[in-house]
């Protein structure tokens, strides 16, 4: 009889491993913090044009496209990265980082005023509802004030906070960045980053709840900053504490992409007010500056996980 149960144990083991894909499965690419550098751009242009040879639905990039100082922040580098993203034959997607435009106001970068760098940030790389990439991908855009109200917020909308779904999974993107998310500078800084949060919370709201419809399987959130680094402030407290609560009770599986410490990792570090683990969340981060690699990212609606990574590192010097 054991013999009988072992070989039907192994007849099940063996039919979990070969279950084919469900048909809507697909891929993505996740990226960032990068390219800083010539030699990262050269590296940069050359795992765009591998990911491009590949059928993935779309690319996201989790922010920190250049160095976090010496690159003066210049409009030319905005171009430049611009162009390079348009490269892409998939539609790519962008989320920005610190580097981008809190740390240019550092000496190193010509102590540029980073709200002016963020304006000009969205005016190249956000200014319509459409993805970058050769194949432009048509996207929800945060446009409204209304949801910051609460707060006595008067700003400008956010448009680099972007929304679409594939094969019923929920994708978006939501502007926290490193550098103490740009808190504690001056007081026009402060307001920036109260008002930006209150959006980013909003955002993720409408984010859970579209992934909480029926039929929905899940959600993937992408942004740039780390909020368990051992340097993150109190400032990231809220993010972690929304997207823990959120996801806990939609019980579906939830992705969270992000960058900034450079290290690849594929863990569940979210925990509830109780402290224990959010088993559905993932935490996905991507490689980073000096290593220039992706992550490639499959969704499959058969795995009971929903996704499943595959980092690509840094190809081995020829």
């Amino acid at each position: 009889m054991s013999r009988i149960l072992a070989a039907a144990f192994l007849a099940i083991a063996a039919g979990c491993a070969m279950r084919p894909p469900h048909p809507e499965t697909f891929t993505f690419a996740a990226l960032g913090d990068t390219p800083y550098d010539a030699r990262e751009e050269i590296d940069f242009d050359a795992m765009l044009g591998r990911i491009s040879a590949e059928p993935h639905a779309f690319v996201v990039h989790v922010g920190d496209t250049m160095a976090g100082g010496g690159t003066h922040c210049a409009d030319a580098l905005y171009a430049d990265r611009k162009r390079r993203f348009d490269a892409s034959r998939h539609p790519f997607v962008l989320t920005p980082g610190d580097n981008d435009w809190t740390d240019c106001r550092r000496e190193s970068n010509g102590r540029r005023d980073p709200l002016e760098r963020l304006a000009k940030l969205r005016e190249v790389f956000f200014a319509d509802a459409f993805s970058l990439g050769r194949t432009r991908m048509p996207l929800a855009v945060q446009e409204s004030c209304a949801e910051r109200s609460k707060i006595g917020c008067v700003c400008p909308a956010l448009p680099e906070n972007r929304l679409w779904t594939k094969a019923k999974v929920v994708f978006a993107t939501i502007h926290v960045v490193g550098s103490n998310d740009n808190r504690g500078f001056d007081a026009a800084s402060d307001a920036e980053q109260r008002c930006r949060e209150a959006a980013n919370l909003a955002w993720l709201e409408r984010a859970f709840r579209l992934a909480g419809t029926e039929g929905m399987r899940g959600l993937v959130i992408a942004t740039q900053m780390n909020p368990f680094a051992s340097y993150a402030g109190k400032v990231y407290d809220p993010l972690k504490a929304r997207v823990a609560a959120e996801a806990k009770r939609l019980a579906r599986p939830v992705l969270f992409v992000h960058g900034e410490s450079h290290t690849y990792r594929f863990d569940r570090p979210f925990r509830d007010d109780a402290g224990a683990r959010v088993g559905n969340v993932r935490r996905l981060e991507v490689f980073g500056s000096p290593q220039v690699g992706w992550v490639r990212v499959t969704v499959d609606p058969n795995d009971p996980d929903l996704f499943r990574v595959e980092p690509m590192g840094p190809p081995a010097p020829g």
